[in-house]
């Protein structure tokens, strides 16, 4: 007997609430649904409907096998939705939604080579810092940086940065280098609009969790422009390493007490629902995964 058919046989059984709706939903006859539900029972040992001549109840062994049933059938429905997607060809308009600097540094040099895989393929490419509403606004896909992804939403893991605590050394040289995150009450800090904890900064360090309070004398929604007031030596920032990480490696920004580390953000790509993913949809996601996944920015 397929295993296939006895479960999806059991839960429309379950849905329908009898066996003849159960039948006429699924196209067969009472006596063969009966029989799917009676040989799925007496494989598995047990009772999974209690049945009487005015309803159906699920036993308790029915009321887990159910679940893990649609589990797994919604599993299978998924995989061929996939493999649907995969083998139809990308086409169409691709709203896609980006963080500001991530887009421009790091997204921009693909879409070339993007198009090139699939020119039949129209893009809109919108970027913002802000939280956008994939459903409401009409995206196709967004790309944010995150300690974890939406719990309501499909993500997939592209890529790592740290959030590093960073200065010039021209800045260092005049004003001194804070080797504990309280001594930064002492400096001049550029704030950054978005940060998740405001102008509250914390640090893990070898005595466990430290908190600092700063006090900006400039707050900007722009990670660049965080960056270019610490590359003009006007004080401390503490930005992601996709940004600040060529800076890093050429010298002309300092990693602070990086023995106090500060987040680590996954990069995901973003999108509404594992059902029915459209092939350009797909396409961009299996792109994105194969030029960014495993990278760890600087």
């Amino acid at each position: 007997m397929d295993r296939y058919l006895e479960m999806q046989t059991f839960c429309a059984v379950v849905d329908a609430g009898s066996f003849v709706r159960a039948a006429e939903a699924l196209g067969l006859s009472k006596a063969a649904v009966s029989r799917y539900v009676g040989d799925l029972e007496a494989r598995l040992g047990v009772r999974l409907l209690h049945r009487t001549t005015r309803r159906l109840s699920l036993t308790e062994e029915g009321e887990v096998f159910v679940a893990r049933c649609r589990d797994l059938l919604a599993g299978v429905e998924e995989a061929e939705a996939e493999l649907g997607s995969r083998s139809a060809a990308a086409r169409g308009l691709l709203r896609v939604n980006a963080p500001v600097t991530f887009g421009i540094l790091h997204l921009a040099p693909l879409w070339g080579p993007f198009r090139a895989l699939h020119p039949q393929v129209r893009l809109d490419v919108t970027l913002s810092d802000r939280v956008v509403d994939l459903v409401e606004e009409g995206y196709d896909l967004a790309i944010r940086i995150a300690t974890l992804p939406s719990s309501t939403l499909v993500s997939r893991h592209l890529a790592s940065t740290r959030v590093v605590l960073c200065a010039s050394p021209q800045y260092l040289a005049a004003r001194g280098t804070p080797r504990h995150p309280l001594e930064l009450a002492g400096h001049t800090i550029i704030g950054y609009t978005y940060w998740s904890g405001g102008d509250e900064w914390q640090f893990d360090g070898p005595d466990g969790r430290v908190g600092v309070r700063t006090a900006p004398c400039m707050t900007t929604n722009s990670g660049d422009t965080c960056r270019a007031m610490a590359l003009a030596h006007q004080g401390v920032i503490l930005q992601p390493t996709f940004l600040v990480g060529e800076d890093l490696a050429a010298g002309r920004l300092v990693e602070l007490m990086p023995e106090y580390r500060s987040i680590e953000l996954g990069i995901y790509a973003i999108y509404p629902t594992r059902k029915h993913v459209a092939p350009k949809v797909r396409a961009l996601i299996d792109f994105l995964v194969q030029r960014l996944a495993g990278v760890r920015f600087a």
